[in-house]
């Protein structure tokens, strides 16, 4: 059991130093569309199932609240927090459409969808960046594997920062590291620092 334990340190290991061969570009186009969304006066609003809508509220409370600095909040949502919002349209319509609604009711042209989903098929989250793509938002989207069914939805303009890896928690990990590159950049590029 202990080598078992090991390996996974080891493997998540691997895994981040593929990432960081190939996801450094995505994430600094990402990390400056963000930037400039939020110097436009734009929000960001953030989704995903299980384990990855536990990413998606990391992320909008290290914006809302700070990430390692201190600075003024920043507008950041997770639709992913409101049981009653998140319940209503599960029951009243369907699971599908729990976060696409809140993106139709609560997007503006110039906002972002920060979309996560370690398979890239999750359906909630393409009909959110269905929704998004309607209200003139663009989409930065963490996935993994081969992207799935979300890889054939992106618009030009919209950013994948696809894990190199076909197992979800090694994913997970990377997925962690990614949204803590966006918010140092974010920080960064907007409040300055080393």
């Amino acid at each position: 059991m202990q080598d078992r334990i090991k390996n996974h340190f080891l493997e998540s290991i691997e895994t981040k130093q593929r990432s960081a061969e190939v996801l450094v570009e995505p994430l600094q186009l990402a990390g400056e569309l963000m930037v400039q969304c939020l110097l436009n006066e734009g929000k960001i609003l953030t989704c995903g199932n299980g384990g990855s809508a536990g990413d998606a509220q990391h992320f909008s409370a290290e914006l809302l609240n700070r990430f390692e600095k201190e600075r003024p909040g920043l507008p950041a949502l997770a639709l992913t927090t409101d049981s009653s919002t998140l319940t209503a349209i599960a029951n009243d319509y369907h699971y599908d459409e729990i976060f696409s609604k809140q993106v139709s009711a609560l997007g503006q042209a110039g906002d972002i969808l920060l979309a996560i989903s370690t398979s890239g098929n999750s359906s909630n989250i393409i009909t959110a960046i269905q929704a998004a793509h309607e209200r003139q938002m663009r989409v930065v989207a963490l996935t993994g594997k081969d992207g799935g069914k979300m890889a054939d939805l992106f618009a030009e303009e919209d950013i994948e920062i696809r894990v190199p890896s076909n197992r979800t928690a090694r994913i997970q990990e990377v997925h962690l590291v990614a949204i803590h590159c966006l918010c140092d950049y974010i920080d960064t590029q907007l409040f300055g620092g080393d």
